[in-house]
This record gives C-alpha cells, structure tokens and sequence, in this order.
C-alpha cells in the first residue's frame, strides 16, 4: 500500500513545488515559518498527504492528544502535508506560477523512499521546479540584511537571482538530500537558507521569514506578501537590540559581528581587499573576547531570566 493519499488532484498553471520541514533545517522556524505564511495568505487547499508511520519517529515528533471535560476527543498525528496555492498575478501584473506547497516534520525513516513520494507528487501535480526553503545558526549580526545563500543546479539562475553561493560540505538534512534527488529526477532544484544569529535563536524570526519570502519574489515573481512582516521584522530587531545593550559581553560581540558584515559588503564590490578581511576566531582569540557559543548560552539565559523574549 503507497504511504501517498490524495484526497484531490487539483488544476495547477506552471506550479512549483516549495517545500519546508520543522527540526534541523529550520532555525528560528523561519522556513516553515514562509511555508505557513503563504498557506494563510493564499488560503491554500490540502490535497494530499503521506502517512506518517512510514516516516516519523512518533518519540522524536510527538502526537497531540486534545481532552474535553477530561474525555479523549481526537489525537493529531505530525504529518507531511501538500496544500495547493493560487498567488494569481506577480507583482508586474503578469501571470504567474501556481504553488504546491509542502511542510511537516523531517522524516525520521527512509529518506529515499520519502523523496520518492514528494517527487511523485511534484511530477503529478506538473511542478516545473521544487525550491526548498531551510535556515541556519550562523555568526551573522541580527541588525544587518540577512543574504540568503543557495545551492542550484543552474549556474545561471544563481547569477540571476545574485544568490551567495553556499560552500557548506559536511552531514546534511532532509533539504539536502532532496535537493539532490530533484536533480536526479530532471526538476530544477533550488535551496534557499537564512541565516539565523546563533546569539538568539529563538522561535519566530520574523526578518528571517522576510528575507526567505523576498527572494522567492525574485525568484518566481510572485506577490508573497513579505512585505506584511516589515513592522514585525522591525520590532523583532529592535528587542534584540534592547537585549544586546543590556549584556556588555554579548554587546561586544554583536559589535564585532557588524564590523565583520560591514567589511564583508566593502569587500564584495573590491576583491582585492578580500586578503585583509579578519577572521573573527582570529579576532577572539588575539583580543581575548568570549566565544560566540558561550555568549549566545549567556544570552539565552538573560533573556530568559529577564523575560525580555526576542519572540
């Protein structure tokens, strides 16, 4: 029996497939926060899901049990889902893609079987590409703009798109490797990634979502909306500049964050400044600053005990 269900098949123009999954691949909850952001604007229609015993550990990802005057009334199981979006025109008034939109836990199980199954629906469904949406900690300061780095088979639309090309190599998550079995199946596959400050990596992160939902306008051409969560994204920032100002160890640090990013854009349009940029270990290590891991625990922990909740 296929672990697949459809309840629909629904009528699609030019879809794309736009995927995100909770747990490792999504720092701050920021790509699936772009998923749900898309789902509530676009009012997007489940159509099909897949069984979630043949992939999810239900000790990892936990079943939600919901009581009613101490009764038992239903029990909601993590599951994949695939809803469909209709964004209708872009942001120039041309028509545009329609959506397949897919989101749950990262599978625990049987990663090639699951990448089978979210292809077939992507080769049923019509998708032209499958984009998938991921974010990371990283020493990145929470009050630059967030570059969004990505991984494609298409030199040519990473150039496009002006994307920092990734150069991560090492363990990978469920986006990692169906990145690679779109590849394989022939379906233009692009990773999107935000970075996500390591010094606050609390859920939501609002910018992160932003930035996530901006480029895939500039990549599909397509109105997101992103620009509902600018008055979130700012107040979001502006409590964790609050809190950075409080600690002096993590205020520091931040500092030295944004000299490295600042320096870092300069360079960008200069590469012959690229040998003076400084390692930022190197900085730690020469003017004595705390490590950017035991400031993000100190920070982690003021926060709380302050209850000044970034989130």
């Amino acid at each position: 029996m296929s672990s697949l269900v459809w309840d629909q098949r629904p009528a699609l123009h030019r879809p794309v497939m736009i995927a995100a999954f909770d747990g490792w691949n999504d720092a701050g909850e920021a790509a699936s926060g772009a998923v749900a952001w898309m789902r509530r604007r676009w009012e997007a229609t489940p159509f099909a899901r897949l069984d979630p015993e043949e992939y999810i550990d239900f000790q990892s990802s936990r079943p939600t049990i919901e009581l009613r005057d101490g009764v038992i009334r239903n029990i909601t199981w993590p599951t994949i889902e695939f809803h469909a979006g209709f964004p209708g025109r872009g942001r120039a008034g041309q028509a545009t893609h329609d959506v397949v939109l897919v989101t749950g836990p990262e599978p625990n199980l049987r990663w090639r079987s699951f990448c089978a199954d979210v292809l077939a629906v992507a080769s049923e469904t019509g998708c032209e590409m499958v984009i998938t949406l991921g974010a990371l900690l990283a020493d990145t300061p929470h009050t630059r703009p967030l570059q969004i780095t990505g991984v494609t088979a298409d030199t040519t639309l990473a150039d496009g798109l002006g994307l920092e090309r990734s150069t991560y190599e090492g363990p990978t998550g469920i986006v990692g490797v169906l990145i690679d079995a779109s590849r394989k199946a022939h379906l233009a596959p692009v990773s999107l990634w935000a970075p996500i400050p390591h010094y606050v990596s609390s859920a939501p992160n609002p910018k992160a979502t932003m930035a996530l939902l901006d480029r895939l306008e500039a990549l599909l051409g397509i109105d997101t909306g992103a620009r509902g969560l600018a008055i979130s994204a700012q107040e979001w920032e502006d409590r964790v500049s609050e809190a950075v100002a409080d600690d002096p160890d993590t205020a520091v640090y931040v500092h030295h964050l944004e000299e490295r990013a600042d320096a870092t854009q300069v360079v960008a349009s200069d590469l012959a400044n690229l040998a003076d940029l400084a390692n930022l270990a190197d900085l730690a290590e020469t003017e004595n600053l705390p490590t950017g891991d035991a400031l993000a625990e100190e920070f982690e922990r003021y926060l709380r005990e302050s209850g000044d909740d970034p989130a």
